[in-house]
């Protein structure tokens, strides 16, 4: 699997001196950072620059651009210089992360107070309305600050990716979907671009590709993909001209942005037009780090993409959708797993999720469609869903998501999909989340959310809330623990 649609991450390290400690200090700590660094396999480029005035702020931040470094770390190797040090953020225009060094032993010649400088550095960011990411615990040792670096990149290649990526849309929502409404406003506060098309443009791409000689290529390798699970041979050229259609598009309509998500309809006209549910190129587009969201839903594409940047992996979008029955609980589940009925549910999409995420993926018919435009009929125009249960193992859900009123709000929950067989269809799974009752009434329905949720397929949790408080975002509800009460939480 090639996930080539996010960025390569080249941090930098600069190191800042307050002029009335000694400047070796913060240069020697620097370059014990960095063979930290090196033991935990960061290639981190090392700026010989040790900043203490405004000239040398700008100095460095020009020799790490000239490098090609794209993130970076302001290093506190003692108190630090105020003014400068932060106007190295204001100068780089990319992500930022601030630490500083812990006391080594002599307190009298090498006493740094970078403990006390943080708070100085933190106080002038805000000052100056800089955005920058400080750890959680800031200021350590060497390989403590190296693995602040570490946890910092995944971050970094969010931001980056956000700064750099377009969403390309077709088609309105389709009707009474109201929960994927999508106010566009608030995604250009990350700088990232959309592009609305009408899904008339699609289908006349999607004809014009008609015999082009790419198809065959694109179909072996489907076939090569789903091997004896290919319930449904017959659909797959049709299915290969609609991946080359939205390939074409992306390459022809990326402009002046690096990546692309997409948000598309895929019903309820999309079948007698154009002959096949697009569930399995969704899925397979995304497998390649390009997210193609169900339902138009913009912000769900959009928290798909953070979830592609900060894993390095495939992700998925699912409804959260319905409960566990008893059987399968008691059967299955009770005294099994860590988790009660109340923690429990499904999350379910049609046939969207990569196969490599699945367990025994098939190329199958989406049954409701089915029931509705052919029902009794040899399935034909509903076919093309990618179906099999979620992989076990550790996952999070969340979204961002921008409300009517323009606000930014997100969730995160981790969890885990169960090694349980769902007995349904689409791309499902059991899903546990503690505590997920109360989550689900005084968060997701207090606050309001759409029933679509990113799913990441590792516990990202810490590194999802660092990124939406460097965002911004000023609500992120998490499923809290059992005693913790919600604000709206009846108490009796």
């Amino acid at each position: 699997m090639l996930i080539n649609n996010i960025p390569i991450v080249k941090p930098a390290i600069i190191a800042v001196s307050r002029d009335n400690f000694p400047r070796a200090l913060s240069e020697n700590r620097r370059k014990a950072v960095v063979g930290a660094c090196k033991k935990h396999d960061i290639d981190i480029y090392e700026s010989n620059i040790v900043v203490e005035t405004e000239k040398q702020a700008y100095s460095a931040v020009e020799e790490v651009k000239k490098a090609g470094c794209n993130a970076l770390v302001v290093y506190l190797g003692n108190f630090g210089p105020e003014t400068p040090e932060t106007l190295i953020a204001k100068a780089f225009d990319g992500p930022v992360m601030y630490v500083g060094a812990a006391e080594e032993g002599d307190l009298i010649a090498g006493r740094g107070d970078a403990y006390c400088g943080m708070l100085n550095a933190s106080y002038n960011l805000a000052l100056r309305n800089i955005r920058a990411f400080i750890p959680t615990r800031p200021v350590g040792m060497p390989d403590e600050v190296a693995k602040n670096i570490e946890e910092f990149i995944p971050l970094a290649r969010a931001v980056i990716g956000l700064k750099n990526l377009k969403i390309i849309s077709f088609g309105p929502r389709p009707r009474d979907f109201l929960a994927c409404n999508a106010p566009i406003k608030r995604l250009y506060d990350f700088d990232v671009e959309i592009e609305e098309n009408s899904e008339l443009d699609l289908l006349e791409s999607y004809r014009l590709h008609d015999g082009d000689a790419r198809i065959e290529a694109i179909a072996k390798d489907m076939m090569c993909e789903l091997g004896a699970n290919n319930m449904h041979p017959g659909i797959i050229n049709r299915l290969a001209q609609y991946e080359l259609t939205l390939l074409d598009w992306i390459e022809n309509h990326r402009d002046g942005k690096t990546y692309v998500a997409m948000a598309n309809k895929c019903w309820p006209a999309f079948q007698t037009q154009f002959g096949f549910v697009p569930c399995y190129v969704n899925s397979r587009l995304t497998m390649r780090g390009i997210p193609v969201a169900c339902e138009v839903d913009i912000w769900g594409a959009l928290s798909e993409y953070i979830a592609t940047c900060i894993t390095q992996d495939a992700v998925t979008l699912l409804d959260i959708n319905n409960t566990v029955p008893n059987d399968i609980y008691d059967n299955d589940i009770k005294g099994k797993f860590a988790f009660n009925k109340d923690d429990l549910f499904m999350g379910f999409h049609c046939g969207n999720t990569p196969s490599c995420k699945l367990v025994n993926p098939k190329l199958l018919h989406q049954r409701i469609m089915y029931n509705s435009l052919e029902l009794g009929k040899e399935p034909d125009i509903t076919r093309g869903t990618l179906e099999g249960d979620l992989i076990p193992g550790d996952l999070t859900i969340f979204r961002l998501q921008s409300t009517a009123d323009a606000k930014l709000r997100a969730y995160i929950a981790q969890g885990e999909a169960l090694p349980v067989a769902t007995r349904s269809f689409g791309s499902i799974g059991i899903i546990g989340i503690q505590e997920m009752a109360r989550f689900y009434r005084y968060e997701l329905i207090e606050n309001n959310f759409p029933h679509h949720c990113a799913v990441a397929f590792k516990h990202v949790g810490k590194t999802l809330y660092d990124l939406f408080k460097y965002l911004g975002v000023k609500e992120i509800g998490f499923n809290r623990p059992k005693g913790d009460r919600y604000p709206t939480e009846n108490p009796f």
